[in-house]
């Protein structure tokens, strides 16, 4: 799935020659503790599927720029790159599609074996209005989600504030667009 050349589905993520960053909403309680730790702790579950966003604008929408119940605080999370392309590249589509070259019982037998899934939502602009390419979001369980908490995260940061800050800009007209994070075009390996 990495370096394809689709115009369509790219991913778009703030990285380094070592990192990349994604971000994740959640209560208090467990931000606090993952700020804390620099890694997710026990109010946090391994249990359950986690995903993991690399677009900043598709976490916004998704939890209402802070503003959602149980997505009152937004972490910054930066992986190391090797994590998360292992899991880009292990990677099934979360739901069946026939373009995806395999008949629904090989699919049916990949999703059961894969702990990431992969999902391809149209990608948002500030006001959550669909844009004409699709952003990744990718959901870890088992092994997978404790790769992530125990070896991939680097540094967690909690961003609440400025994305309030930029919430409340926006609804006061401003364009926003030159102070969210600059995201680029991802090619892994």
């Amino acid at each position: 799935m990495m370096g394809q050349e689709n115009k369509e589905k790219q991913i778009r993520a703030v990285y380094t020659d070592t990192t990349i960053r994604v971000y994740q909403a959640y209560c208090l309680e467990i931000a606090e503790e993952a700020v804390r730790l620099q890694t997710f702790g026990s109010h946090f579950s391994l249990n359950r599927m986690t995903w993991i966003k690399p677009s900043f604008l598709w976490m916004m929408y998704r939890c209402g720029w802070a503003g959602k119940e149980g997505q009152e605080r937004v972490l910054a999370i930066d992986l190391t790159r090797e994590g998360f392309d292992s899991a880009v590249k292990q990677a099934v589509l979360y739901s069946y599609k026939e373009e995806c070259g395999l008949s629904r019982e090989e699919w049916k037998k990949l999703v059961e074996k894969s702990d990431v899934r992969v999902q391809w939502d149209p990608e948002k602009d500030v006001h959550g209005n669909n844009l004409p390419y699709r952003s990744i979001q990718i959901g870890l369980r088992g092994q997978a989600v404790r790769d992530y908490v125990e070896k991939w995260i680097v540094r967690m940061e909690d961003i609440t504030e400025e994305v309030k800050r930029l919430d409340a800009l926006r609804h006061q007209g401003v364009d926003i667009l030159g102070l969210l994070p600059k995201e680029e075009i991802y090619v892994g390996p």
